[in-house]
């Protein structure tokens, strides 16, 4: 009877503290079984909800609520933003976290773990002391990069954008270290779209009509209700699609409203791609995977909200490039949707700069960097110190 070798693990450390962190790692996955059908082992763990001590372990319930408090997210976010500050935080936490993180590492073997969340990866630098897994940090925030998703004892350290490049440097890893690949994004993403009128026909949007698509994230995050309403009320010529995602309070507020235009509302979908294919504009929040989803679907954007210092670069990014506009009233709202719905030629511009943004493979590349280390880590057995 043949042994069969036990396939290399890479094990993939996130928190539901926000929804990019969960749908990046999934993205990667499903690329590295595209990529290597059947090669790897792959494991998602919850690091803060699975092995964190009170009340770190708390912190996915917490996250809502704080996202909630824009002040007090941007004065923390800004505060802890430095090498030595976040040093001095992490060697205050390190004895409280040392067993526990001591502890996953023992119970999850790999041969790579991959962080995709900024406050791993310090913590479990220390704690992989006496194991041979290398280290791969994944980073989700386009361009208002914290100092903690940096640890010069990263084996690689893949960054979405130029931008990041230059915090990551700033923040004292070496060059070879850094790979600028873009934003993870699910394959369903990239993949071939019906025609947009088959999109509508099938969901029974209007036609030809313009059509803006509202999206609140996957909590429903934003004045959702507030902008719709007032949109509903400018006299423009277009159809809202709204996405309430799970903001059951708000779905059921703007299905009392007496619309005066072509409107569909919906609370959390799995069908955002023919959604983004079939729209004309996108109006959301300033997170990173949604404005890569966009720039991919050639979308023009209109940010609303934005998460204080860490999605500030974001706007700026997007502004900047031409690809959208930040309005985060209802007044500059209206006023750029109705620009661009008076001015189709204008609305075509940005759409074109919104797709030479875009990085559709970036998951699959991603998943080559990562099955690179994974060769590495068995070729290449050693050591680590911290």
């Amino acid at each position: 009877m043949i042994e069969t070798m036990p396939k290399p693990k890479i094990l993939f450390l996130f928190s539901d503290t926000g929804g990019g962190h969960r749908s990046a790692a999934e993205a990667i996955m499903e690329a590295l079984e595209l990529e290597f059908p059947g090669r790897f082992q792959t494991e998602m763990l919850d690091i803060f909800r699975e092995y964190a001590p009170l009340p770190f372990n708390y912190a996915p319930d917490i996250y809502p609520r704080f996202s909630k408090l824009p002040r007090m997210w941007e004065w923390t976010y800004t505060v802890s933003d430095g090498k030595r500050r976040m040093r001095v935080f992490y060697n205050f936490l390190w004895p409280y976290l040392r067993r526990s993180l001591r502890q996953l590492l023992n119970e999850h073997p790999a041969e790579v773990i991959v962080s995709v969340h900024s406050l791993v990866n310090t913590p479990i630098m220390r704690a992989r002391v006496n194991t041979n897994s290398r280290f791969v940090t994944v980073v989700t925030d386009l361009v208002s990069t914290h100092a903690a998703w940096y640890h010069s004892g990263a084996d690689l350290v893949i960054v979405p954008t130029e931008l990041a490049r230059e915090k990551a440097l700033k923040s004292g890893l070496p060059d070879e270290k850094i790979m600028v690949i873009g934003q993870p994004v699910a394959e369903r993403y990239i993949q071939p779209m019906p025609d947009v009128n088959e999109i509508r026909i099938k969901n029974d949007w209007q036609l030809n009509i313009p059509t803006v698509l509202l999206v609140g994230g996957g909590e429903g995050m934003g004045n959702l209700e507030h902008f719709a309403i007032e949109i509903n009320n400018a006299g423009l010529k277009c159809q809202l699609i709204i996405i309430a995602g799970r903001n059951e309070k708000a779905r059921l507020m703007l299905e009392q409203v007496n619309w005066k235009i072509p409107i569909k509302i919906y609370g959390f979908v799995k069908n955002m791609p023919e959604f983004m294919h079939a729209a004309d504009i996108l109006i959301t929040k300033a997170g990173p995977g949604t404005i890569s989803e966009a720039f991919i679907a050639s979308l023009p954007v209109i940010l609303f909200s934005k998460m204080p210092g860490q999605e500030s670069g974001n706007v700026d990014y997007v502004v900047n490039h031409g690809a959208g506009a930040w309005a985060p009233e209802a007044e500059i709202m209206i006023a750029q949707l109705r620009q661009w719905l008076e001015d189709p030629s204008k609305m075509q511009l940005v759409s074109k700069n919104a797709s030479m943004l875009a990085k559709p493979m970036a998951s699959r590349q991603i998943a080559r960097a990562i099955a690179a280390q994974v060769k590495l880590s068995m070729d290449n057995p050693k050591k680590i110190s911290v």
